[in-house]
């Protein structure tokens, strides 16, 4: 209970300061002149950092211990984010990106939650292993929310403090790293118990999972190669340079926004109770991609708003039915390869579409990532229920 209580806790304080730098990241490289392929490449650059990680922590993270491992993650982040904040290079701005693996997601999906991912199931059955992920998700989003309030901070200091403008953006993203280095001192206070068995080799994949974990790792790199198109960052790009929107009205839009998503994960693991985890994913991810599109077609900020919080009301019910739904399928000595593996796809995608994006931002239109990432995903949800509607886990079975 304790180790769960510590993985919510950082995971809050984590999502807290990945929600920040989402919001803020594409506006600060548009106040240092980048021009939206830069933006896009910077995004995508820190979204690669995430997936090396992620790689790393999937082949050697129960080796070299989960809580070593988290705090390991914390320090480079926290060291990635005060590069960021000091520089105004492009190359200098990449490279810190990658080693702090700078999430422009605004989501906390990075190669920490790989290991959370391992070791929650442990701490709770079966029967409540989707209401304890609802959990943790509801704690992401509770960071998520204040996070994007936080990013109105430089807006504060400009008008409190009489801060310059770009060093109001450059103090919001130190004390993203702040944020960072407290969770590291959090993941210090694990148990032993969050650690695997020692093993003198690696454990094999069973067959099922084998087969499984291919099949399911292929659609989520659907997915999330159409999530790239939509981070964070690019989106609140999107309503800065569409709507004239300001960093303090954004983040207002993606704190109701986390509040929406936050509120989803409790109603998403009813709905898995009585209708089962795969339709829960699919039929509430369908209509949140049919929303997205409208946004496009908004003609003032507060219609656009409007739209888009309805989507996010739905988009994010997938993900603790997905995260349940995956460690179901497999043995618990293969919840850290399984967890690595679908994890490290969903960074992979993410980090080839956001330069994609940049440049069909540039090159046709500000909403074409809204168009090129709708299609995808519902691309994705129809196929992804065609492959697994014969498997359950095991308390449908």
């Amino acid at each position: 209970m304790r180790d769960r209580k510590i993985l919510y806790a950082g995971a809050f304080l984590r999502s807290l300061g990945t929600s920040l730098i989402g919001v803020l990241l594409g506006i600060y490289l548009a106040k240092l002149h980048f021009d939206p392929a830069e933006v896009g490449l910077v995004i995508g650059v820190g979204l690669a950092g995430a997936a090396t990680a992620a790689l790393l922590v999937t082949i050697a993270g129960d080796r070299v211990g989960r809580r070593r491992a988290l705090m390991a993650l914390a320090i480079l982040g926290a060291l990635g984010a005060g590069i960021a904040a000091a520089s105004s290079h492009l190359a200098v701005l990449a490279a810190a990106a990658f080693i702090g693996m700078l999430n422009g997601m605004g989501r906390d999906r990075g190669p920490s939650l790989v290991l959370d991912q391992a070791i929650l199931p442990a701490t709770i059955n079966d029967q409540q292993r989707t209401l304890a992920f609802a959990w943790y998700n509801i704690f992401q989003d509770a960071g998520h929310a204040l996070g994007a309030l936080l990013a109105g901070a430089p807006v504060l200091l400009r008008r409190g403090l009489e801060v310059e403008e770009l060093a109001s953006l450059r103090l919001a993203i130190a004390g993203y790293g702040l944020l960072l280095l407290l969770t590291a001192v959090l993941y210090s206070r694990l148990s032993p118990a969050v650690e695997t068995r020692p093993r003198a080799h690696a454990v094999p994949l069973s067959d099922d999972t084998r087969r499984r974990l291919w099949k399911i790792s292929a659609l989520f790199g659907i997915d999330s190669l159409a999530g790239g198109f939509l981070t964070s960052s690019l989106l609140s790009f999107f309503f800065f340079q569409r709507f004239g929107a300001t960093e303090g009205v954004v983040g207002l839009l993606f704190f109701g926004a986390r509040v929406a998503n936050a509120a989803s994960h409790l109603g998403a693991a009813w709905l898995a109770k009585h209708f089962g985890l795969l339709k829960t994913m699919v039929f509430t991810h369908i209509p949140s991609s049919l929303l997205l599109v409208t946004v496009a077609f908004a003609p003032t900020f507060p219609v656009a708003a409007v739209l888009f919080l309805l989507r996010e009301g739905l988009v994010e019910m997938d993900v603790p039915t997905r995260q349940s739904y995956v460690m179901a399928m497999v043995r618990p000595e293969e919840r850290t390869l399984a967890s690595g593996i679908t994890n490290l796809v969903r960074l992979g995608g993410w980090a080839v579409a956001p330069a994609l994006a940049g440049l069909l931002m540039q090159g046709t239109s500000l909403a074409a990532p809204l168009f090129v990432g709708a299609a995808m995903k519902i691309s994705y949800d129809v196929l992804l229920y065609r492959a697994f509607w014969r498997t359950k886990p095991p308390e449908e079975a």
